[in-house]
């Protein structure tokens, strides 16, 4: 075993709740906490939801939203809890700490989570008795088991759905939040569930992925799931395996078990490098895997019927109708999903102003929001609240598909900035760039380091972060050698029927020249599509070596650098 197996053999992960209670009463800095628990206390503290920050004595706390469902009370707390405990202290610049954001701000993650930053251990506590008044955990938030069940942030709103999901979203995640046997697997383990034909909530890239689909059983016409199994990215991106398998909606949660028990009993707990499902997927064949699902499946399984997704969407900005008469549902752009937990609370008390009993927060994994059940007479007045104004559901096409990971503001991984500058150049390009006006959005995905965490393979355009080495003449350094930030540089990643993951066209790119390398790409691509054709198809039909010359037209050393190190 591993040195994280280890520390979970030591202790099981979920006994470290009651671990924080006592770390949080006496008030114990990190050192202090690691002097009683040992150095593995910082891996089982992630099974309650807390990352420790690379700034000493400080968390990051995600809060699981299943679904992305959230009542507005539960997103009123939320916002309220951010703006009371996410607060940087003055020795790291108090309001002041983030020059775009100043501090007391949430992070909404591409898994439909909400994640805070600047908490204290002796805060913890009673964020978790606000969180319980309402019905919210951070509980499995993080670690080597289930995380928050994603699913279509629309459900039970869309005419394009087969069947409202949610139901089985919640019930699936009820059954592994705080179940012991389920909590210690090889790798963290994650699932989507939808009824959604669109796929907005991603089953190509999961553990396992459920979608809808329909079959015949004894003369009638049942809804249900297909299967997908062994997605991810990071490091070794793979799409799912499609398994033949129909899965009835009440059957959903006896199924997640019996792949969670096959990953249980076969994963591997030697090298945390090759450790997650889609490697078993992969080793034992998805046939043989389905075989093993099946053994360990208490129900039968028939197998499967006719599949019902369509496409991919992953998108929910604008004003919508939905398929009850007379509502609107209404998506806010959140560029790299960060915004102010005043902000956050100030949508939840909006959403009751303006919604039906019935309204809600929705949080998607393109790191938006939505508002729903807004009679059609009331939308005006939403969108002209404060905060509509700045999280505008029209925004440039660059800004709507804007996704961006934590960074090394605070992530001990990451080796860029990515959430300023995603903001930033967002705005940036839709300003010195003429997008074909049949295309909304551009989907430009940033992550700090390989890990992902803001899934560049899947995106228009993609980023991993690198420090470069470029020459420059007036460097200091005696090797005529400048270190800058930079990244990798990756063109035509979509999900869907044509789902491919994106080509690195580009490695060790300067920062700096990524926005005038953009500018050529999109010129010459304005200037060469197909009627229709979308970015990414159309850098799917050039091939790369036309593309790294366009790129290297910029007046910026596009192809330049070498990755530190290298």
């Amino acid at each position: 075993m591993n040195t994280t197996e280890q520390y979970k053999q030591n202790k099981h992960p979920l006994d470290v709740i009651d671990d924080v209670y006592d770390y949080a009463d006496e008030e114990l800095s990190f050192e202090e906490i690691e002097e009683r628990a040992g150095g593995g206390e910082w891996e089982r503290l992630k099974w309650a939801g807390m990352y420790a920050q690379k700034q000493e004595g400080y968390f990051m706390i995600r809060t699981k939203v299943p679904g992305g469902k959230l009542t507005p009370e539960q997103a009123e707390v939320i916002g309220e809890v951010t703006d009371d405990y996410a607060v940087a202290p003055e020795e790291y610049g108090g309001e002041e700490q983030n020059e775009l954001w100043g501090d007391a701000y949430l992070d909404i993650t591409t898994r439909q989570d909400i994640q805070k930053h600047w908490i204290r251990v002796e805060d913890v506590p009673e964020m978790w008795e606000r969180y319980d008044e309402v019905g919210l955990t951070t509980v499995q938030g993080c670690g080597d088991s289930a995380r928050n069940v994603l699913g279509c942030p629309a459900a039970g709103l869309d005419d394009h759905e087969c069947f409202n999901a949610q139901p089985v979203i919640e019930a699936v995640s009820d059954f592994f939040t705080e179940n012991r046997e389920y909590a210690n697997l090889p790798r963290k383990f994650k699932i989507t569930i939808t009824g959604c034909a669109h796929d907005c909530a991603q089953s190509q890239i999961n553990d396992i992925g459920l979608v809808p689909a329909k079959k015949e059983i004894d003369g009638e016409y049942l809804y249900g799931f297909h299967a997908r199994v062994g997605g991810g990215l990071s490091d070794g991106p793979r799409m799912g395996s499609e398994l033949d398998i129909f899965i009835r909606p009440e059957d959903a949660v006896e199924f997640c078990r019996a792949v969670a028990q096959t990953f249980k009993e076969l994963g591997d707990r030697n090298n945390r490098g090759v450790c997650r499902m889609r490697y078993l997927v992969e080793q034992m064949g998805p046939e043989k895997f389905e075989e093993a699902i099946r053994d360990r499946c208490t129900i039968d399984l028939p197998t499967g019927g006719e599949n019902l997704t369509v496409g991919y969407q992953g998108d929910h900005v604008g004003v919508h109708d939905q398929k009850q008469d007379g509502l609107k549902y209404v998506g806010f752009n959140v560029i790299a999903g960060r915004m102010g937990g005043d902000e956050f609370a100030a949508a939840a008390r909006a959403a009751k102003k303006y919604g039906t009993e019935d309204a809600s927060v929705r949080l998607a994994t393109d790191q938006n929001f939505l508002i729903t059940h807004i009679p059609e007479e009331n939308v005006d007045d939403l969108l002209a609240e404060p905060f509509a104004r700045e999280y505008s559901p029209d925004p440039g096409p660059f800004s709507r598909g804007a996704v961006g990971c934590t960074g090394n503001e605070f992530c001990n991984y990451a080796i860029i900035e990515t959430k300023k500058r995603t903001k930033r150049w967002a705005r940036e390009l839709d300003e010195r760039i003429d997008v074909p006006d049949d295309i909304e959005a551009i989907r430009m995905h940033m992550s700090g380091c390989s890990a992902s965490c803001a899934q560049p393979q899947i995106a228009d355009i993609g980023f991993r972060g690198e420090t470069v080495k470029v020459e420059d003449e007036n460097s200091t350094n005696a090797e005529g050698d400048n270190i800058v930030e930079g990244m990798d540089f990756g063109l035509g990643g979509s999900l869907g029927a044509d789902n491919e993951f994106l080509d690195w066209v580009e490695n060790a790119v300067p920062a700096h020249a990524v926005i005038p390398a953009l500018e050529q790409l999109f010129e010459a691509y304005s200037e060469g599509r197909d009627d229709g054709e979308k970015f990414y198809e159309w850098t799917r039909r050039v091939d790369n070596e036309r593309l790294r010359k366009i790129m290297q037209g910029a007046d910026a050393p596009v192809a330049r650098g070498v990755a530190h190190g290298d």
